[in-house]
């Protein structure tokens, strides 16, 4: 199961028997996540064009799940006694999709800040625990895109000629003050300066990308101390190699909609 998806980096992880419920319950749920995670990628320029929040990039990936009826769905839990209803609870999810065997919830978490694991895990486990789900799937940043980042920014730097603030204006970047004096104070250090891609890239990933972000350690260290169980898990981590470079300038720009000025390059 998901051994494609294996071959091409994506980390995959299993909790509380959900490998075993989704190749019996739902044998082609597998084959279809699989087609849509190894047809997704996410260009450089969203990456850096997003400012570290969520992509266009993964709006594809949302996109390709709404066309396979994964819908955002607000469950709602009420507690009635004697005909009254006394309290009522809602979770809403952002892909769900109902099966003959049960009712499969699915969350992506690209760059939010890490408590939103803790709200997902406690959702899928409520959901579970009331019989509105039979397993919840987490999509994330997995390890080898958090370690690349550093080096796929300074790739994107090299690529676009970056060597000072005047050249991000060039292609559309605007960095606050904060970012400017940040990147500017390390180039300028008199011990160990560094060149002003390696101070920007660095800048830039540990701004957006930090370690407080939603990436897979941080989803490990949740499951790993029980945050969501007994809820069956499937859990994924998006590789390095989901990231693209040059890709053709109109598919770009189609994706980045109201940013289309943001590095307009030739081809």
């Amino acid at each position: 199961m998901f051994d494609r998806l294996r071959e091409k980096g994506f980390e995959i992880q299993f909790r509380s028997h959900a490998q075993a419920i989704l190749g019996v319950d739902f044998p082609d749920v597998a084959a279809q996540l699989e087609t849509i995670l190894l047809d997704s990628t996410i260009p450089i320029e969203e990456i850096i064009g997003s400012g570290g929040g969520e992509t266009k990039g993964t709006q594809r990936l949302r996109n390709a799940l709404a066309g396979h009826e994964w819908h955002k769905h607000n469950f709602v839990v009420e507690r009635i006694i004697d005909g009254v209803r006394k309290e009522a609870q809602s979770h809403e999810i952002d892909h769900v999709r109902a099966f003959a065997a049960g009712t499969i919830a699915l969350e992506i978490e690209w760059n939010n800040k890490d408590p939103f694991f803790d709200r997902d895990l406690e959702n899928f486990k409520r959901l579970h625990a009331d019989g509105g789900i039979s397993l919840g799937i987490i999509v994330t940043r997995g390890a080898s895109l958090q370690d690349s980042l550093w080096e796929l920014v300074r790739r994107f730097a090299d690529d676009n000629t970056l060597d000072s603030h005047a050249d991000m204006a060039r292609i559309g970047l605007n960095p606050t003050r904060r970012q400017i004096r940040d990147v500017t104070s390390r180039v300028t250090r008199q011990r160990n300066p560094v060149t002003f891609r390696d101070a920007w890239a660095g800048q830039f990933v540990a701004d957006k990308f930090g370690m407080a972000t939603t990436h897979w350690s941080k989803l490990q260290e949740r499951v790993q101390r029980g945050v969501g169980n007994p809820c069956p898990l499937v859990l994924i981590g998006l590789p390095s190699s989901i990231v693209t470079f040059r890709e053709k300038k109109a598919d770009v720009i189609k994706l980045l909609g109201d940013q289309r000025d943001l590095f307009d390059r030739d081809e």
